[in-house]
């Protein structure tokens, strides 16, 4: 015999299956959308239908756009500089970038990390896509911001090499790495402490 109402139960059941949500997150949430007026609820409801049809990726940066639109106004925008473009793991790593206001040049979302044990391999990314933009858009810098991972680290020393045999010849770099501030250095992994030495600066 059930405790909840089936369709509750359900959407408890459908909330748990959310990174980050465990059984008791899932449901508080799925009470307060119970509790919240029925307009409210409809309104989220119409928004998680409508999402595929509304969203599609770029078929040039592969970041997430409007579904009208035909490529980035990151990309479109005049004022970004198409000469430089910082390759990412997955679209919202773009907004963490954009949120600094210290970039101005263009993106390209790779899809994912090269990750033999889950079963992504190079030509599950878009990397044949970023050589391709290197020739075309003329490409002067290339900053590989992936994530400080032995996945993220395997994939930038994969796409230095892959553009040095391609035979182009853009500037490659990568995002500073180092100690965060707060932590002490018992705690930071090895990569963060290999990359803090790496990087280390005059004082």
């Amino acid at each position: 015999m059930s405790i909840l109402p089936k369709a509750l139960e359900k959407l408890i059941e459908e909330l748990g299956h959310l990174p980050g949500v465990g059984a008791r997150t899932a449901e508080r949430y799925a009470y307060h959308i119970l509790r919240t007026d029925a307009h409210k609820a409809n309104r989220l409801a119409e928004t998680i239908n409508s999402l595929h049809a509304q969203v599609k990726q770029c078929p040039v940066t592969f970041a997430l756009i409007d579904s009208n639109l035909d490529v980035s106004p990151l990309y479109s925008d005049p004022n970004r500089l198409k000469t430089t473009v910082a390759v990412v793991e997955e679209p919202l790593d773009i907004v963490a970038l954009e949120r600094t206001r210290q970039f101005h040049g263009t993106y390209h979302v790779l899809g994912g990390v090269i990750s033999p044990i889950d079963g992504i391999g190079p030509e599950e990314l878009h990397i044949p896509e970023l050589i391709e933009r290197i020739t075309k858009d003329q490409v002067e810098e290339i900053i590989l911001a992936m994530n400080a991972s032995v996945e993220g680290e395997s994939t930038a020393l994969f796409l230095q090499r892959l553009v040095h045999e391609a035979g182009l010849s853009p500037r490659i770099t990568r995002l500073a790495r180092g100690i965060p501030i707060g932590v002490d250095l018992e705690y930071a992994d090895q990569i963060t402490l290999s990359h803090a030495l790496e990087g280390r600066q005059a004082f």
